[in-house]
């Protein structure tokens, strides 16, 4: 178990930590979190962390078996997140409805908050990258404290909801909207020409 979770080293956790902070981006996601309140879907803060920290958790130990699993490699799986995070990012930006809770799952926690905006294709893709680079370990606790940081953003959003306007509100939800179309055009991008190259060879 020991030699599985490595050696613990302060700078590469330092470096997981930051790097899934701004993949994650839970300050990015506050304008959706609060949109997702005005319209009366509950979101339950500690449920939504819990659950997106044993998503990425799962993904991170038994990824790259599942991917293979269903014959999908890691590059096939991102460009599918990207056109998710692209149509998350018109709703914002065009001010429409694409993805509709038909279901009877009404609450927001776990679609769209959990998934994509926490733990979706960008985190997924980044957890595998950082295991050829860093210890189990290291990544683990990186992980741990970026939890706890997105439990601290959903529990002061409702504070954040009270202190702006409507207006400031809206400007930054068409802002975070730009910010994740880029996101994911530069997910799709950077992901699609290497699975044409293989898809070729």
């Amino acid at each position: 178990m020991l030699n599985y979770l490595g050696q613990f080293d302060f700078t590469g956790m330092l470096s997981c930590f930051i790097v899934l902070f701004a993949v994650i981006d839970a300050i990015g996601s506050t304008p959706i979190i609060i949109s997702i309140r005005n319209e009366g879907r509950h979101i339950a803060s500690g449920k939504a962390t819990i659950i997106a920290a044993a998503i990425l958790v799962l993904f991170l130990v038994g990824g790259e078996w599942v991917l293979q699993l269903f014959q999908v490699d890691v590059k096939s799986f991102a460009v599918g997140g990207a056109i998710i995070l692209f149509l998350l990012s018109l709703e914002m930006i065009l001010d429409v409805v694409i993805f509709k809770n038909n279901g009877p799952i009404k609450s927001a926690t776990l679609v769209p908050l959990v998934f994509p905006l926490l733990a979706g294709a960008a985190s997924f893709t980044t957890l595998l990258s950082l295991r050829a680079e860093y210890s189990m370990i290291n990544i683990l606790i990186g992980l741990a404290l970026n939890m706890v940081w997105v439990y601290v953003v959903l529990k002061t959003t409702e504070k954040a909801q009270r202190l702006f306007t409507e207006s400031f509100i809206y400007i930054m939800r068409k802002f975070f909207g730009l910010i994740l179309l880029a996101i994911s055009i530069r997910l799709f991008a950077s992901n699609l020409v290497p699975l044409l190259e293989n898809i070729q060879q």
